[in-house]
């Protein structure tokens, strides 16, 4: 077992903003887009093109950025995963903030 106190201090926010809730409901609905994404374009329909824009938006901004990554396939798969890892910190740390914030009764004013 490591020791929590001897890790930096960022990688500790960053698996306490990972451990929220909404963080894992998050990826867990990036991976379901991006599984459904790929059995889609399989499929022989003519919206099947399409298909992997969906998880691209849903891991915006840093799935769009990493579309200048080389062309192929499995840039994609990086581009949506480093996105949603990205955007699932951010909800993480979000919900942490406010949770904090509302047991120590520091809201706003009425």
């Amino acid at each position: 077992m490591t020791d929590s106190r001897s890790e930096p201090a960022a990688l500790r926010a960053v698996r306490d903003a990972l451990r929220t809730v909404p963080a894992l409901l998050y990826l867990a609905v990036c991976a379901a887009l991006l599984v459904w994404a790929v059995v889609v374009s399989a499929g022989d329909n003519p919206d099947a093109s399409l298909a992997g824009v969906v998880p691209l938006l849903a891991t915006a901004p840093v799935s769009l950025v990493l579309l200048a990554l080389p062309d192929h396939l499995s840039m994609v798969f990086v581009a949506v995963g480093l996105g949603a890892l990205v955007n699932a910190v951010l909800i993480g740390w979000c919900a942490r903030a406010l949770r904090r914030g509302r047991r120590t009764g520091s809201g706003p004013l009425a």
